[in-house]
């Protein structure tokens, strides 16, 4: 006897011949997904330049400008900052001839927007100037001379280029190159995008309707299916529009555990939705160091933030002196004095 023959007798003795199949399970597990990819990168778009390329006659900018510009009204926090910016330089202007209010608002809101404004210097036919106008920044960019720019046109065929004596180019300053200047708030970019991203996930939980309102679980059997039927008509007409979806299961015969709801994030208790809103809505704050009592936000704790009078006037000569000197750059480039400014105070006197 061989040993395979062996081997097959010691099988058999214990009951674990070769010949005996297992049962095969006519189960399957089931596993599925729902939804679709979603980017969580979004802000990488703004700098992927890092420096000015070259393109054409005139120099692109260090950052992705289309995207800072809807940016501009992605939340309520980052907007109010921006205006509030706004709003304070233009009160302060006093209009000049060469420059009304309207104008100098374009150019405070691209100064705060984009970190560039360009002032159109207007000539008659002598090279007198007549007035002062404001460009759109995001459609200028500064000539590969660095002296003229250009407009650009929504075609990029038909720009427009100015001679250096038509353009005054005022900027902050950068620490990668000095062509163009890029806004401080950009450092809290992902803040902007998650607050966006958050509020609008919540409101398209609430508005798709993909989920349940409840699950209403049925394992008593009912007389006749008539009596199913009439069930699930009541429940699907009983619910206004606009309402949470319901499911109804009807197991006849089944057990209470027969279905189970395993929820991955509950909306009021478990998911993180307020205080992403507060952490990201913060470090917006930080990125445009604006107290936050100026833009309308409402304190958590029972002291508030404290004196909104000091916290004003603290602000206006920490950032908004800084911009109306870099705009007063202006009068050095004209040899007359266009822009000023009052005296900054909360209430105006009475006269």
């Amino acid at each position: 006897m061989n040993i395979k023959s062996m081997l097959h007798q010691q099988l058999d003795r214990f009951g674990l011949s070769q010949k005996q199949e297992l049962p095969v399970s006519t189960s399957k597990v089931i596993c599925k997904n729902f939804g679709e990819a979603e980017p969580v990168l979004d802000g990488h778009a703004l700098f992927e330049y890092g420096y000015c390329p070259k393109w054409l006659d005139w120099y692109e900018l260090p950052y992705d400008m289309l995207a800072t510009a809807k940016l501009f009204r992605a939340t309520s926090h980052h907007t109010s900052a921006l205006i509030v910016k706004r709003n304070i330089l233009t009160s302060d202007y006093i209009p000049h001839p060469l420059l009304s209010r309207h104008e100098f608002n374009a150019l405070a809101l691209n100064l705060l927007t984009f970190a560039n404004c360009y002032v159109h210097v207007k000539r008659n036919r002598f090279g007198g100037i007549v007035g002062l106008g404001s460009r759109p920044a995001l459609n200028m960019r500064r000539g590969l001379d660095l002296v003229s720019y250009y407009q650009l046109g929504y075609d990029q065929i038909n720009n427009f280029k100015f001679e250096s004596q038509d353009m005054i180019h005022i900027f902050e300053t950068d620490i990668g190159q000095e062509i163009y200047g890029i806004p401080n708030y950009l450092s809290s970019v992902n803040a902007i995008l998650l607050n966006e991203a958050a509020t609008l996930f919540r409101r398209r939980y609430y508005k798709n309707g993909a989920h349940a309102g409840f699950i209403l679980h049925m394992t008593d059997a009912l007389q006749t299916q008539q009596d199913v039927d009439d069930l699930e008509d009541s429940l699907e007409n009983s619910k206004g529009a606009g309402n949470f979806k319901n499911l109804l299961i009807y197991t006849p015969g089944g057990t209470k555990d027969g279905v189970k709801v395993i929820p991955l994030a509950e909306v009021a208790a478990k998911d993180e939705f307020y205080n992403i809103k507060i952490a990201s809505r913060d470090d917006q704050l930080a990125g445009h160091r604006i107290p936050p009592q100026l833009i309308g936000v409402v304190p958590q704790n029972a002291g508030g933030f404290g004196d909104i009078e000091k916290a004003a006037k603290v602000f206006y000569y920490n950032e908004i002196v800084f911009y109306q000197n870099l705009l007063k750059q202006i009068n050095e480039c004209l040899g007359i004095e266009v822009i000023r400014f009052k005296n900054y105070e909360l209430l105006p006197t009475q006269e």
